[in-house]
């Protein structure tokens, strides 16, 4: 049976991302990075599970999915890792990799998709980390640390506490400075518009 925490190891190896490796267990560098992405990305969309509504194959992951698109992803991922470091002074360390796998294994409901991933990676700990457990604690920190970050929400909290007790009311919303809109939403009873459209197209049926 296949056990993911048999595949980790990763304390102690360098703690930043595979692209800023000069040396490393894995082909390092840009595109080297952008291409283990990509696997990783085939093996989501191979799992993946098409509409029965759609009546045409299932497409490629090239067909869905530009080289722009994913080299947009990857360096996204990259920008976001350099961001905890140089704004918020938070470098990801090995550790907190290392926990951040150890998540992924005891938590998977999908472990022989979990498995896949680690062989399209090529069961490297180092690379698993970065390619894997890397992204998704970036963007969970980075989330985490942006939502609360008073420099950035600071101002805009303190004029919309301000205003709120000025205008405490539902009906006051319209006085406040920031942009009010509303959105009108309507119930219908699918019952009502199917017996609507089986009596228009029986009507149809009897004109012609």
């Amino acid at each position: 049976m296949f056990d993911p925490i048999q595949h980790f190891g990763y304390e102690g190896r360098p703690s930043r991302p595979l692209v800023m490796q000069k040396k490393s267990t894995c082909r390092s560098g840009f595109l080297s990075l952008r291409t283990l992405v990509a696997l990783l990305f085939c093996v989501y969309w191979g799992h993946r599970i098409w509409p029965k509504e759609n009546r045409g194959p299932k497409p490629s992951l090239d067909a869905v999915m530009s080289q722009a698109q994913l080299e947009k992803k990857v360096a996204d991922y990259l920008r976001n890792s350099q961001e905890l470091e140089d704004y918020w002074q938070r470098p990801i360390t090995a550790e907190q990799l290392q926990a951040e796998m150890d998540r992924m294994a005891k938590h998977t409901r999908q472990a022989e998709v979990l498995q896949e991933l680690f062989e399209a990676l090529g069961n490297d700990p180092f690379v698993i980390a970065e390619c894997l457990a890397r992204p998704a604690l970036t963007d969970r920190l980075l989330t985490s640390w942006y939502t609360y970050d008073q420099r950035i929400h600071g101002k805009l909290k303190q004029r919309a506490e301000a205003e709120l007790q000025l205008h405490p009311a539902v009906e006051h919303m319209k006085q406040l400075s920031g942009k009010y809109s509303e959105i009108e939403l309507v119930r219908t009873d699918a019952t009502q518009r199917k017996n609507t459209r089986v009596a228009q197209h029986g009507r149809a049926v009897k004109s012609s």
